[in-house]
Order: C-alpha cells, then structure tokens, then sequence
C-alpha cells in the first residue's frame, strides 16, 4: 500500500498553488522512489518518445503542430515531456512569433534582451501545451559556409556559452524545461549523418566543448546529441561525452535526448552511453529489444533505472513549480512579443561601413527611394526545417520602407533584380539606393531532400539527386559571396548612384570583395524575424542608433579560412578558426570578429584591475569607464580579451573572456564591471588528461573589437 499513498503525496506537492518547489535533494528522493514502484514496462516508457503519426500528420495536414512526446504517466503522477522546437519561434505552429534568427541575436551581444526572447519562447511554448524547448542551438560556427549557421550565436566559444546562458534563463523561468544542442561539435550540415568530426582531446575540450559546459553549470535542464560522429563514435552512442564527460566531469543531473530519427541506431551502445530518451519514436528503445538485451545478459535492469531518474528528477522538478502567470494561446505572436522581435532585430542589426556618414538618410530630404534586390520583398526569416516559423504576417524591407513613408509624399521605386535597365533607370532618379541582397533558405539551413542523405553504412556513398544537388533545400552554402544577380545589380545601381546602401541578408558572414568599394554604406541584418522590414527602415532613417556587433570573423578571401568539405565523411577540425586563426596567420579579415560601427562615438577608459595576482580559484574582476562622446544615444559592447602565457603551451595569442552592452544616452558616462571565472584560465593538460588551471603572466586588453588597438592594457598573473 505504499504507492498509492506516495501517490497522493505527489499530487498534492504538483498541484497545489500555495506548495513550495521540490528541492533538487526532494526531486531526487521522489524520482528514487517512483523508479523502485515502476515495471519495466512503465521505464521504457520513459525513455522513448511516442504520438510521432500525431505530429507528422500535424505537420503535413495543418498548420498548428501537435509537440511531440516522451514518457508520461498519469496514474504515477509523471507528467510526459512535450517538446517544441524550435531557435527563432514555436516550430510550424500558425501565428506563432518569428524572432530573428539565433545569429542575429548573438550579433546584439545583449544578454539581458535575450533572456527576454527566452521568456517570450517560453510562454509560447507553454500557451501550445509544451513544457520542453528546443530553442537553444548553439553549436560553434567553425566556417560561415555551415548552412546552419544562422541557428547559432557565433564562432567564440565564450560568446555562445554566455548568450546561450541567457535564452535558458528566461525560457526556464516559465517552467519550461531547455534543451541545448547538438551535443557536441556539430558545425556541418550536408555531412551530418554520418559525417566523423575527427580533433584531438585539446580542441575539443577547449575549443568544443566549453560553451556546452557554461551552460550545463548554469542549469539547463537538458541536452540533445548531435547526429555525427566525433573520432569515429557516434555522438548519441559515445560514452566519452555523455557519462564520462557530462555526468562525471560536469556533474550534469538532467536528461540527454537523441536527435530526431537518426541520432540513435543501436540500443545497447545508447544505454551504455548513458543516452535517456529515443526521440521523437521508439525504433531503438523499444520493450523488444530491450527484452531480447536483458536475457542475452547485455544490459541489467539497473542501466534502465539509470537512465529513467534523471528524466523523473528533471520533469518533477519543474512540475512542481508554481506558474506566476497562465499561458492563453493568446500569447502567440501577441503584441508584446512582435515589438520584442522588432526591437531584437533593431539591437542586432551590425553597421559595418558609413562612408560620408551617409547614414542615417535625412529623412527630412529624401524624395525618392529606390529599393532593390534579391531580398528586398521576400517573405524570408530563415530556415525552412526544424527552425522554420509560421507567424500570422511578415515585413519584408520594400515593405518595412514603404510602411515608414505611409501618407508621405517621399516616392519608394523598385525594379526586378536580373532587370538591369529598369534598375538603371530608378537609380538615376533616386536620392539614395537601399539594395537588400543575400540568401534564402533554398541557400543555406537544414539539409531537406533527396531521400536518404548519407547511408550511414557506406558515408562516402551519395545518390545521384544529392551529387547533383538537386530536390534539396538547405544545405551548406556553396559559396561565401553574394549570387551573380546581386552582385551584378549592385553594380548596376552604382553606375547611375553613388549613394548606395547595401543591406546584407544570410545566417552568417557574406565576402564584399566585388562590390564593397561601390557602397557607401553596408549593414548586415541577417535573418531578421517578422518585423524585420519595420526595424530596417527605422535604422537607415536614424530612428534607432544600430549596436550590433559582429559574432564572427569576415574574411576577404574564404582561402583564409578552414577548409570546409561540405560532403566529406571524415573532417578535421582544427586548434584554430575564426579570429584565433587569423591572429595565428596574421592574416588581415575584411571585418574583425566584435567589429560595429554607430551612428554616435564612445570612449573607454579608466581600466582597474584591483587585484594583480590571481590564485585558489578565484576570478579575475576589473571595471571601466565607458562614455557616450557623440549626439546620439546608443549601444556600446565592452570586450575584455585574455592574452595567455605563450612559454607552457601553445596557445591563441587572444581569447574573448567577459563582455558587456550598455546603453548610453548623449555624454552619459557608467561604469562597467566585468568578471573572468578563473575556470576560462584553463586549458586541458594531456599528460593529467583533465583541464586545469594556465598558471602564468597573462594581459588583458579590453576593446570594442577583437582588433585590439586600445591602450586599455592590463596584466595580472595565474598562480
């Protein structure tokens, strides 16, 4: 008679308004003495998921998805996990709120806005019946030709770590459980199933692998393995990464769960493994070949208790919070969260030339505005996969300038892309020419088509439509440069107006070599969410200061890059991408990683660093002084960088460790205080096979860019 009575118990700590929270040290008593009342058939229950006909009949049939489901079990009062992707929005549901793309967000290097856009996901996902978010992506941009780039914050591994931090924050605060993925090293996309992501134990430890574990130590509820292979194991089968390194290593508590469809093959080794949860079916953790392991003696019953507790911990743990406010379908896509869009999309917007300062436009003095482009009125927001958003309406850039000038007598003109005369002719006429150029998700996002991808028993084995890249979607960019119509266009435009702007559109960096000298003014806005043609039209016109900051490096040249086998099914990653690859080469990038202009000026000054001896775990503390020197309120990003010792072992000659927005009005002056955990002064030792402190003279250089000029330069040593 003890179940039933335990039953009741649990009941009246998850249901009722005035009861407290389970403690951790609660959740783990209660999941202990469930797993000891369940039969084996109940845990296996647990660690699949089920209704996938529910949900692909959904996807296919309507435009309100039905989430998917794992486990779940009313009578023991185990409520299932109900998962909802995805990075930029509630995945396919109609009117559900499309925010710029996770790329986007990482170029506002605002950590406080973010966990506002966690918040807004949060509700979302709890309006629709979820309480598990898949919205956290933030594997590391390795080369910006990775087609999902644009589901990511950038290519700094502390960047991700702390912005990803963020978004858990605020979707966690709505009881809703995150997920971050793909676990680990997953920065490739055409090769992902299959594909073999082969580095040695120092980059991935210190390269891979450290955002991962910020956001483990900061509390994320859960993880999702990546479909590749790291070294030859397939991540959802290796044991190295999800017992050795997350359990033992992190002291991860919560629950791992497989990729969709083909990030689990064989039950035995996810078991091992320490995988919890089949997602979204129950091909490979099903009663069957569960049945068939125990009596061949593979597996003992006590692996399955192993893998059930922490999903019981975990899902009892946030059901048994109090909700602070209830959550109407009303909440989709409602005005609250549309202006937060807008406003993400205004704050990461990144200006990257001014010439003249031609911007802002003198809407005062505009008359006519020609508006062309690829991109100019297509109803893009990125991704058409597992990221892709259904909201009720979207802004396209024509859209957003001619919104702007609505009862105005200022003249919007526009022309056909591939029409070179028609553009000649608008821009002879025009005061200033907005060309808004880049892809779409038939360029780059997640690889849709052709059948079976990769044959997972023969990876170099392609079929014929995928070889010709034909019936696909997505994928990995083929290049890094504008299309010919765009790049052609351009130079149509300049011919007959020197006054042009060129607005960038892609996940992530875009090459300007051929045109770069003909615009006066360039400014990325990415995939820019629902509202982004309101945000673009209220920057150009200088109604809002642009404060983005880019989270990735531009090269002139993608030779200056990583080679990037898009198909390949073995690739090395390397020590070095990104800003520490060009440092190493001393090669010179078009734009610095952190590099973005304004429309005001600020300085940085009166670096302190009270303590010049670091030791026992301590952290690093410094501040500064930032001002805003011009007329206009804005944005400003302090970057502090670590210069390490070079006398131990090879390290990069920077590394990003703290950073801050503030927002200062005109001549407004604050200080900024910024924080080095002496956890991010390690490096992994391969003798002792652990990451452990890099004792030594280190400086720091803070920054508004990782093109570090600044006098602001402190040392400070690790002892």
């Amino acid at each position: 008679m003890r179940f039933p009575i335990f039953c009741i118990l649990f009941f009246c700590i998850a249901s009722s308004s005035s009861a407290q929270s389970l403690s951790d040290e609660q959740a783990d008593s209660v999941a202990h003495a469930l797993i000891a009342q369940m039969t084996l058939k109940q845990k296996v229950y647990e660690i699949h998921g089920h209704g996938l006909i529910r949900f692909g009949l959904s996807a296919i049939f309507t435009k309100k998805i039905k989430p998917s489901e794992a486990g779940g079990n009313k009578k023991l009062g185990i409520p299932a996990t109900v998962f909802v992707d995805g990075p930029r929005g509630v995945f396919h549901y109609k009117g559900a709120t499309a925010f710029p793309t996770t790329m986007a967000r990482g170029a506002s290097w605002d950590t406080e806005l973010e966990r506002r856009v966690g918040e807004a996901m949060g509700e979302e996902v709890r309006a629709i019946g979820g309480n598990y978010s898949g919205a956290v992506c933030m594997n590391l941009l390795r080369h910006p030709r990775w087609g999902r780039s644009e589901e990511t914050y950038g290519e700094d591994p502390h960047h991700v770590g702390e912005m990803a931090s963020a978004l858990i924050d605020g979707i966690q605060s709505r009881n809703v459980q995150a997920c971050a993925k793909h676990f680990a090293a997953n920065s490739m996309e055409n090769n992902r199933f299959g594909g073999s992501m082969n580095m040695d134990k120092r980059t991935l430890y210190e390269v891979y692998l450290p955002h991962f574990r910020k956001v483990v130590y900061h509390g994320v509820a859960s993880l999702m393995s990546a479909y590749n292979k790291i070294n030859g194991v397939y991540c959802g089968h290796n044991k190295m990464l999800l017992t050795d390194i997350l359990r033992d290593d992190w002291g991860f508590k919560g629950y791992i769960t497989s990729d969709w469809k083909y990030g689990l093959f064989d039950a035995q080794k996810g078991i091992e493994a320490g995988m919890n949860i089949e997602m979204p079916g129950h091909e490979v953790y099903n009663m069957k070949k569960v049945k068939k392991l125990l009596k061949e003696g593979k597996i003992k019953e006590q692996q399955i208790d192993t893998l059930v507790i922490p999903i019981l911990r975990t899902k009892l743990l946030y059901a048994s919070r109090k909700d602070t406010m209830s959550f109407s379908k009303k909440l989709m896509g409602c005005d609250k969260h549309t202006a937060l869009a807008r406003e993400v999309a205004e704050k990461s917007a990144v200006l990257l030339k001014n010439q003249d300062k031609i911007l802002p436009l003198n809407k005062e003095k505009v008359k006519r505005i020609a508006v062309i482009g690829s991109v100019c009125d297509v109803h893009e927001t990125g991704d058409h996969g597992s990221s892709g958003v259904r909201p009720s309406y979207i802004i396209t850039p024509l859209e957003g300038i001619r919104n702007y000038f609505a009862g105005t007598s200022v003249e919007i003109l526009t022309a056909p892309v591939e029409d070179t005369m028609s553009i000649r002719l608008i821009c002879d006429k025009a005061d200033a020419v907005i060309i808004v150029a880049g892809m779409t998700y038939l360029d780059e996002g997640e690889f849709i088509g052709n059948g079976k991808i990769r044959d997972r028993n023969n990876p170099n084995k392609k079929s014929l439509g995928t070889s010709l890249g034909l019936l696909a979607i997505g994928g990995d960019r083929k290049y890094l440069h504008l299309h010919q119509k765009d790049i052609i266009a351009i130079h149509t435009a300049s011919a007959a107006n020197k006054n042009i702007i060129v607005s960038l559109v892609a996940g992530s960096a875009v090459t300007v070599e051929e045109w770069e000298p003909e615009a006066k003014g360039i400014i990325e806005t990415f995939y820019n969410g629902m509202e982004g043609g309101n945000a673009l039209a209220r920057i150009l016109f200088g109604d809002v200061n642009p404060s983005g900051k880019l989270p990735f490096t531009v090269p002139k040249l993608e030779s200056d890059l990583p080679p990037f086998q898009s198909f390949d099914s073995a690739v090395s990653y390397g020590y070095y991408h990104g800003y520490t690859l060009f440092d190493k080469e001393q090669k010179m990038p078009r734009y610095p990683f952190g590099y973005g202009l304004s429309y005001t000026t600020f300085e940085i000054s009166g670096l302190v660093v009270p303590k010049a001896v670091v030791t026992s775990w301590e952290s690093v503390k410094i501040s500064v002084k930032v001002k805003n020197t011009g007329t206009r309120a804005g944005g400003e990003i302090v970057q502090l960088y670590i210069h390490p010792p070079q006398n131990t072992v090879e390290m990069p000659e920077k590394l990003l460790r703290a950073f801050s927005k503030v927002y200062l009005e005109p001549g407004e002056e604050r200080e900024v205080s910024l924080t080095i955990p002496y956890d991010e002064l390690t490096y992994y030792n391969t003798t002792t096979n652990k990451m452990e402190p890099l004792k030594g003279n280190y400086s720091m250089s803070i920054s508004n860019c990782s093109d570090v000029t600044t006098p602001l330069r402190k040392s400070f040593v690790v002892r």
